[in-house]
This record gives structure tokens, C-alpha cells and sequence, in this order.
């Protein structure tokens, strides 16, 4: 029973895995589904026992990706020790993956044009600002930055971070790039510092 169980997370896991590949490689609009299906193994029923369309595909990338990028953000800040290293290492973390080409072409081009702004937005949001709430009430609850209203700012955070992700995403040397808002966003934050 559980091997049955297990065979529908293992499909849909190819599917995702292959999709998000695909995509990385030649964009969204370069793939098709049997193409798809073809590299993660399964039948073209098995993609849509799973999902609705191509776009829901997307749309199951784009939150495993989001989940990865806030994940390697939160572990990062764990490594550190100091809560002003952490909030700084959780942002370095992020910006490091805004280098990736899979990140650039799922989540800051592709992901925002085929599921729309607001859709995009949402599921940015759904990982992202937690994480960047709960640091920002974690800092003001030990003084590090003035006591505000927590919801506006994290808001602000993470606006200023996904711009400085679609800066990087679109710029001819993203090494530099990354260079560049790492040091504004850092200035940036240190405004916030009490």
C-alpha cells in the first residue's frame, strides 16, 4: 500500500522536476507537453491526472522554486549567530540565487508573464514575507531596529528584494549586478538599524 501510495508523489515529482529543467533550458513558451512527459518518463494522462494545463505545471515550479529560494535564505540566517549577520545572510542567500539561470528565467520572467502579475505576486509573497516578517518582529522585539508598524515595511522589504532580483535577472553581468544590490540593499537595511 505504501509503494501505491508513494507513485503518485514520484509522477508529479517528475513532471515538476522535468518541467522545471525544461523551462530553465529554453523558457516556457519553448516547451511542450510531450516533451515533458517524454523527459520525466510518464504518460501524457499522467501529467493530466496531475495538472489541469501546462500553465498549472508552472504554477507547481514556480512555488518549488519559491520554497527553495526562501528556504536557502532561512538556512543561511541560521548559520549565523548575530541577528543584524542573520537578516544580511538571509538577504545575501536570496540575492545569490537570483544568479541562477533557472531562477531568472522561471520565477523573474516566465512565472510573472504566463500566471500574471497578481498570481506571481501572491505566491512570491506566500514564502517570501513571512520569512522577512517574522525577522523584522523578531529585530524589533530585541531593539535592533525602531519598534513600526511590521506589515508596510516587510511589504516594502520584500518589494525592494524582488526589484533587485528582476535587476539582476535582466542585466547583461549579473555577477556585477549582484555586486551592486547587494551593497544597496545593505545600505538600504542599515537605515532600519537603531
Amino acid at each position: 500500500m505504501k509503494v501505491k501510495a508513494r507513485q503518485p508523489e514520484a509522477t508529479r515529482a517528475a513532471l515538476v522536476a522535468a518541467a522545471r529543467s525544461l523551462f530553465a533550458e529554453r523558457g516556457y513558451a519553448g516547451v511542450g507537453t510531450e516533451e515533458i512527459v517524454k523527459r520525466a518518463g510518464v504518460t501524457r494522462g499522467a501529467l493530466y491526472h496531475h495538472f489541469a494545463d501546462k500553465e498549472d505545471l508552472m504554477r507547481a515550479v514556480l512555488h518549488d522554486l519559491s520554497r527553495e529560494l526562501a528556504e536557502a535564505s532561512a538556512t543561511a540566517a541560521l548559520k549565523e549567530t548575530d541577528q543584524w549577520r542573520q537578516i544580511l545572510a538571509a538577504v545575501e542567500a536570496f540575492l545569490d540565487a537570483c544568479t541562477d539561470p533557472a531562477v531568472q528565467r522561471i520565477v523573474m520572467t516566465d512565472a510573472p508573464s504566463v500566471l500574471g502579475w497578481d498570481e506571481w505576486r501572491e505566491i512570491d509573497t506566500q514564502y517570501g514575507l513571512g520569512l522577512v516578517k517574522a525577522s523584522l518582529e523578531n529585530a524589533m522585539e530585541t531593539g535592533l531596529i525602531a519598534r513600526q508598524p511590521v506589515d508596510p515595511l516587510a511589504h516594502l522589504i520584500v518589494g525592494a528584494l524582488d526589484e533587485a532580483a528582476m535587476y539582476i535577472s535582466r542585466a547583461a553581468d549579473t555577477g556585477a549586478a549582484r555586486r551592486e544590490m547587494g551593497e544597496s540593499i545593505e545600505r538600504l537595511l542599515e537605515g532600519l538599524r537603531v
